[in-house]
């Protein structure tokens, strides 16, 4: 095999040529749907195919990968440009897309892919099938030909059943016409094709019938037949678009992480997640400068290119050289796209972008995960795009905090004559000249070690008992439990009862070193975890033995 740099592979490039030319037809029109979603001229929705998808592949762990624009994306950027008065959009958009690429570079150079984990599934679900219900909300509009005074999409699809009379009538059949196609090829053979095969037969239909009144592409934007030129960004832009730049960044991370984590390369390794950082954000950095739009990994046009025969990095690269062909060579025809057959695409894709198996997984795991993910649900569809992931992960670690801090159990292990132990539950009070192990479950942190304390066994009416906690298994410990460790200790004590702690790490043998609770248990009665499971509780067990037969006399 023939190679050059990793993953540039010579052989089967005549399926990476296939591959490449499959995907740059179908996606041209979808960029620059995805180009109006983010509320800015379609022709930059093309300069992002021409540029992102090529340097990404130049750059990135993963030989499969497609930089590309994705829907969750351009709805983030429509959003965070929302309120920039349309002279200054375009130039907002460079800023924009450019402190997109410098924050995903940052996060790759300094190998920050494992933050990916952070960011529940709950939020992620819920936000994503947010998006895709606004996407398909916001494409009624062009699809109808009703333009609603609404800013949410929400309330512009209810005013646009309370105003069906006002629908555009041949808009309307453009739009109808191009779903059914679409919808009618995915279930064919001809799948692969079924938008471009949509888009064509709707776009002779509109020539056909000519209907002047339906408005094409060619009245949204001029596309020109020539390269981007090169833009430099205003510097004094950056402070309004940091916030929406940082969240739409993270949208695309974590879509690139789903991609990376669900296409491993040639070799059967999956890529580095922190170098594909570093690969998208290259990619929005050179694209900014020529008026692109966000670019992200995109798990749906990955799934294209592999499924097209995709070989090695090569098909990405030729995507690029395949889309500035259409530009020189095609623009007429593209300026002949109804605006509706657009919306219609965009609006399948919407569909597609439903996650409503994995919604259901969610909502089906705890109440938690259900809560989250609803919450960040709605809070995309009713706050701007950019706050919703980010109020959607606020409400994932505050769950997450408050289910931690209640989640502990304590239980009783009782020797039986075999060599193993029982679990029973815990006594409420604690028998004099006994021993009493104890088995520790859950968070020791913070309102958990409050409960726990709770739970304890009661030492009021106690004389002379052992009681052992069993600590294997924790990492460490908080404050609050450290404290009640020292109350309970403290109360033994005075009821002339002993503490032992068994299954110690290091780390806790220090947190209890330097609080000053290793003197007051003493160091006899810490038995330090060891490789053989069980051996600190043996030797804590017959130490207690021992005490218990001096305090009865035996």
């Amino acid at each position: 095999m023939k190679r050059g740099l990793y993953g540039f592979s010579l052989k089967g490039f005549g399926s990476d040529i296939f591959a490449g030319l499959t995907f740059a037809v179908v996606n041209v029109p979808q960029c620059m749907a995805h180009a109006l979603l983010a509320m800015v001229n379609p022709v930059f929705g093309i300069y992002t195919l021409m540029l992102a998808v090529p340097v990404g592949a130049l750059f990135t762990s993963s030989i499969f990968m497609n930089v590309s624009t994705t829907s969750a994306l351009s709805v983030a950027t429509g959003a965070g440009l929302a309120a920039i008065p349309p002279e200054q959009k375009a130039q907002s958009l460079v800023v924009l897309v450019i402190l997109v690429g410098i924050i995903q570079l940052t996060m790759g150079l300094f190998r920050l892919g494992f933050l990916v984990k952070f960011v529940s599934n709950a939020v992620m679900t819920g936000f994503l099938n947010g998006v895709a219900v606004l996407i398909i909300l916001g494409q009624l509009g062009d699809l109808t030909g009703y333009r609603s005074s609404y800013a949410n999409k929400v309330a512009q699809a209810h005013d646009l059943v309370m105003n069906l009379d006002l629908i555009n009538f041949r808009t309307t059949l453009i739009g109808m016409v191009t779903l059914g196609l679409i919808t009618a090829l995915l279930f064919t053979r001809m799948r692969k094709f079924a938008f471009i095969i949509a888009i064509t037969l709707a776009t002779g239909l509109l020539v056909g019938l000519g209907w002047d009144t339906v408005i094409v592409v060619g009245d949204l934007a001029k596309i020109p037949e020539s390269l981007p030129a090169l833009v430099l960004p205003k510097i004094g832009l950056i402070q309004g678009l940091v916030i929406p730049a940082f969240s739409v960044a993270v949208i695309g991370l974590i879509q690139g992480a789903g991609v990376s984590q669900g296409y491993p390369n040639p070799d059967g390794r999956y890529p580095d997640i922190s170098r594909d950082f570093l690969g998208q954000g290259v990619a929005n950095i050179f694209t900014g400068f020529f008026r692109g739009i966000p670019a992200g990994g995109s798990i749906s046009g990955t799934a294209v290119i592999v499924g097209a025969g995709a070989r090695s990095r090569w098909t990405n690269i030729l995507v690029g050289l395949f889309v500035a062909l259409i530009i020189f060579f095609a623009v007429p025809l593209v300026e002949l796209v109804p605006a509706a057959t657009l919306s219609a695409l965009l609006i399948v894709a919407g569909i597609q972008g439903l996650r409503l198996e994995q919604a259901l997984t969610v909502w089906q795991t705890s109440k938690v995960s259900a809560t989250v993910m609803f919450m960040t649900f709605v809070a995309t569809l009713i706050f701007s795009l950019h706050y919703a992931v980010l109020v959607g992960m606020a409400f994932s670690v505050l769950l997450h905090v408050i289910r931690e801090s209640n989640r502990v159990l304590i239980t009783r292990l009782v020797p039986l004559e075999d060599g193993h132990f029982e679990e029973q539950p815990v006594p409420h009070d604690l028998q004099s000249f006994r021993l009493t192990i104890l088995q520790l479950y859950g968070s020791l942190f913070f309102a958990a070690a409050k409960t726990l304390e709770e739970m304890l066994p009661s030492v009021e009416t106690t004389r002379n008992a052992v009681v052992i906690l069993r600590l294997r298994g924790h990492l460490e410990v908080g404050s609050t439990f450290i404290t009640v460790l020292r109350k309970y200790v403290q109360e033994l004590k005075t009821h002339d009862s002993t503490l032992m702690l068994v299954g110690v790490n290091e780390d806790i043998y220090q947190q209890l070193k330097k609080t000053g609770t290793l003197a007051i248990l003493g160091e006899k009665n810490i038995y330090p975890a060891t490789r053989r499971i069980g051996e600190s509780l043996t030797l804590a067990t017959a130490a207690a033995t021992d005490f218990l037969k001096e305090k009865s006399g035996v």
